[in-house]
């Protein structure tokens, strides 16, 4: 097996939740992931090692997630998607389908950062300081950034309960 195919076999699934959780559509998520990986096969001469792969990985679907919503603008509305709030036991409500769903839901309807910090600290399984490495800043922020994110999920979470 070549390091491309180790490279795709390990990281394939982390993607493709990564990039699912961003989307929330396993066509799209499933496009993006296959592009990742393109453009990761192309690049990875300019790896530098800096930081994990599956940082990297991350990084190259996230850029491509937002060009894919940059050329499809006209389809979705950014501004037009109203945000969500409340409260719950995220942790025990993702297990469950209905509450599993709910999150989903708010999630997607999170602003930016929370919602892609969420993703790759629950769905991508970083550490703090992978994804305050992904973004440039420190673990600290990436922390409480997420604490932020969680606490807003709870908040929509409280209403559905």
């Amino acid at each position: 097996m070549t390091e491309l195919e180790e490279l795709y076999n390990n990281y394939f699934k982390d993607v493709y939740l990564f990039t699912y959780s961003l989307s929330k559509d396993k066509h799209i998520a499933e496009d993006l992931t296959s592009e990742t990986f393109l453009k990761a096969i192309k690049s990875i001469d300019s790896f530098k090692g800096n930081c994990d792969i599956k940082v990297w990985l991350f990084q190259i679907a996230k850029n491509s997630y937002y060009s894919y919503i940059r050329k499809h603008k006209n389809l979705v509305d950014l501004d037009s998607v109203p945000e969500r709030k409340d409260n719950f036991d995220i942790e025990k409500s993702i297990y469950s389908s209905e509450g599993s769903m709910k999150v989903h839901e708010i999630l997607h309807n999170l602003p930016e950062p929370y919602k892609e910090i969420f993703s790759l600290r629950v769905f991508g399984e970083l550490s703090f300081k992978q994804i305050g490495d992904l973004f440039g800043k420190t673990d600290n922020w990436a922390c409480v950034t997420f604490h932020r994110a969680k606490n807003k999920i709870r908040e929509e979470m409280r209403d559905y309960l």
